[in-house]
């Protein structure tokens, strides 16, 4: 990814240097100061919420949201593992708030403990799209920087980011259910198998 940029960077120079090379030192420093000026912008918003979701854990929030998301939690990515279902609860919880930067840590705990789970092939593939479709209650980060950029009315974009991350999420979340689905237990597999034979026989 950075040999890309690095490459459209270079390119793009070379384009600007040769049509119009005045304007090439004003347009490199408007640029910078643009990109300066968001994250600043971004700075305060992503502090503010990563406080809060501090004050989550220590106040012991984080475990109370975790237990009202664990009954879904558990039957999507089909695992009993509490430290697991803490870390994923914690990550969707974080991502309806359109907050991706304070989910990663989150998310890196729960993909590790998920590819160590029973259903691991599922459970991971099912976590990838749910990040990837993320559902999204506030977009915290897109109201940032709609706000950062003067937007007139910055929170617009909430009702339809909502309908719009619901269809993709639940579409998607449809879709790896049926082409990735958790596979038999061993122990599950023999019972059926015993069944099948105590069935067969007459019993």
């Amino acid at each position: 990814m950075n040999a890309l940029f690095g490459i459209l960077f270079l390119f793009s120079t070379l384009f600007l240097l040769i049509d119009n090379p005045e304007t090439f030192l004003p347009t490199l420093l408007d640029g910078s100061t643009r990109a300066a000026t968001l994250c600043l912008s971004l700075v305060s918003s992503y502090a503010l919420w990563l406080g809060l979701t501090r004050l989550w854990q220590d106040s012991g929030l984080s475990k109370k949201i975790s237990c009202l998301l664990r009954p879904i939690a558990k039957r999507i990515f089909k695992t009993d593992d509490s430290q697991t279902l803490e870390a994923v609860c914690m990550n969707l919880s974080v991502n309806l708030l359109g907050i991706s930067g304070a989910a990663t840590p989150y998310g890196i705990q729960a993909a590790r403990l998920l590819n160590e789970s029973e259903h691991a092939d599922y459970a991971s593939s099912m976590f990838f799209v749910l990040n990837a479709t993320s559902l999204q209650l506030i977009p915290t980060s897109v109201i940032g920087i709609r706000a950062s950029l003067h937007s007139l009315s910055p929170a617009d974009i909430l009702f339809p980011t909502l309908l719009t991350t619901c269809f993709s999420t639940l579409l998607a979340a449809l879709l790896t259910r049926i082409l990735i689905p958790p596979k038999q237990t061993k122990k599950t597999a023999c019972n059926l198998g015993f069944f099948t034979k105590t069935k067969g026989a007459g019993i």
